[in-house]
């Protein structure tokens, strides 16, 4: 990701539906431009959800996606529908694309409408190919009885006629977010915030994590200052302000060490912690953190990562967290793991549930997983306030946050 990126987490997300050559990868093509989408008369070209970051205005930056066709057959089918279903968790917008030589909807076409009403998703459905429809083919659409209740478009990704029209429906059809902040909300112009990074050796060469990189930004839009610097450095770094800072965020895995080296008038919490809070899931993952003592040995656990990335040998998710957490109890546990965008359907089985700050998820998905877990009775707390809790300073990590009380309530210690 460039500096000047917008996170993809951070994009209004529009997601692409319609069966095999229906004309989707052709359509987003057309809306972005770009050949960026293999188009071929082969069905199930499209085999995996593919996306395309552009700026749509008046909304800005946003993330298209390109799905496998509702239609796909057989085994390996059945299971690029799935992931074609599973793009709802996270979009803002959807659009259903028909081939204008069919009127009528298929099963699985109705069952994402359904779905998109359900779930009060603002959605069209775009009638491609209007170039080759004759007068008579188009009024028969119209007088269907989808036609008549939900809103679409005729568009030909061909030509392009109609793309721009399908353009300002998308910008108008869109809410826009409500601007929620990482950290600047928690700060005053001219305050100072110190930012402890570790550089690991899983920490690619000229690279920081993004959750650094938004909290760096998210500072500077406070009007406030802020030190970034490693463990190694933080008593020379504290020792070079005239007065103590607003508050120290660390990367959870070095809270132990920072914790000893923050005098303790100093407020500390983590990246982690933050992201909780910006994701929404701070209370309930604070409640879930109260499950760990009542852990018996052979519980299951599931650890959950948002992203993808090669595992090292002391990776953070399958191999720090498990041995802290058996060491902590002195029990043993099942852990099953999942990254990127899958994740368990049956979550019942498990004893709990521990998440990543989610950065790389937008907030729909993130609060997907987290109505996921509260429904199947499953608690789920978040690497950031496990950490805190292993290390014991889950009350000082939460300091800063209304949601310490929590910790008296919950009777967690």
């Amino acid at each position: 990701m460039s500096l000047n990126d917008t996170p993809s987490a951070d994009r209004i997300h529009i997601g692409i539906f319609g069966n095999r050559n229906a004309g989707k990868s052709s359509l987003l093509n057309a809306i972005t431009g770009q050949d960026l989408a293999v188009v071929s008369d082969v069905l199930g070209t499209t085999t995996d959800p593919v996306t395309k970051a552009m700026e749509l205005l008046p909304l800005g930056p946003v993330m298209l996606i390109d799905t496998p066709g509702l239609d796909d057959e057989g085994e390996l089918g059945a299971k690029r529908i799935e992931k074609s279903f599973q793009v709802l968790r996270k979009i803002d917008f959807g659009v259903l694309v028909l081939d204008g030589s069919r009127t009528t909807l298929s099963s699985t076409e109705d069952e994402l409408l359904e779905v998109l009403n359900k779930k009060e998703l603002p959605f069209v459905i775009v009638i491609n190919k209007s170039d080759t429809l004759s007068e008579k083919e188009e009024a028969d659409i119209l007088s269907t009885e989808w036609a008549k209740t939900y809103p679409h478009l005729f568009v030909s990704a061909t030509t392009k006629e109609g793309v721009n029209r399908l353009k300002e429906y998308m910008a108008h059809g869109i809410k826009i977010r409500e601007e929620r902040n990482l950290i600047k909300d928690m700060l005053d112009p001219d305050d100072m915030v110190v930012l402890v990074t570790p550089i690991d050796e899983s920490a690619p060469k000229g690279r920081m994590i993004l959750p650094q990189v938004q909290a760096i930004r998210d500072v500077l839009d406070g009007d406030a200052m802020c030190i970034v610097t490693k463990e190694t450095n933080l008593t020379a770094s504290l020792e070079c302000l005239k007065k103590p800072p607003k508050m120290v965020v660390t990367d959870s895995q070095a809270f132990k060490i920072v914790d000893e080296l923050t005098p303790k008038e100093i407020p500390l919490t983590s990246f982690s912690i933050l992201l909780s809070r910006l994701k929404g899931g701070l209370t309930q993952q604070i409640k879930g953190i109260a499950a760990i003592k009542g852990l018996k040995d052979g519980a299951k656990i599931l650890i959950s990562e948002g992203c993808t990335h090669h595992r090292q040998c002391e990776d953070i998710g399958t191999v720090k967290l498990p041995r802290m957490l058996q060491k902590f109890t002195g029990k043993t546990f099942e852990f099953s793991f999942t990254s990127g965008t899958g994740y368990e359907k049956d979550l019942s089985k498990y004893d709990l549930i521990i998440h990543c700050g989610g950065c790389m998820l937008n907030d729909k998905e993130m609060q997907y997983r987290l109505s996921e877990a509260m429904l199947a009775g499953v608690p789920m707390t978040n690497y950031g306030i496990l950490l805190a809790y292993l290390n014991g300073i889950l009350e000082r990590s939460l300091e800063l946050f209304p949601e310490r009380a929590l910790l008296d309530s919950e009777k967690i210690s």
